[in-house]
């Protein structure tokens, strides 16, 4: 389950076991909503509980980044395990997202 908190100036988005295309527009719907509404500067994907995630999970959070880097903010990924490593790497995403383990 999608769990969504703002703790400080930080957006926690605690992610669900498997990050895909039905799950998508809502992590993004409510994302946005938290960074707008609730003046939110950085953005900490939590992959703990996720065992799978297809490219829709690197457009969550690349769009992400898109929003909060305009206004200096940043990304983190935290309790990444391999795989999602290697995802996160293979993309590039790992640029721009300072992943956490």
């Amino acid at each position: 389950m999608e769990d969504f908190q703002v703790i400080d100036n930080y957006l926690m988005v605690k992610l669900p076991v498997e990050v895909d295309h039905h799950r998508a527009a809502f992590i993004c719907e409510n994302a946005d909503k938290y960074i707008v509404t609730e003046n939110v500067c950085n953005v900490v994907f939590d992959f703990e509980d996720t065992r799978f995630m297809d490219s829709s999970g690197i457009g969550i959070i690349m769009g992400r980044y898109k929003k909060i880097s305009c206004f200096g903010g940043r990304v983190y990924a935290i309790h990444a395990d391999r795989q999602i490593q290697r995802l996160l790497k293979m993309s590039g995403l790992n640029q721009i997202v300072e992943v956490l383990v």
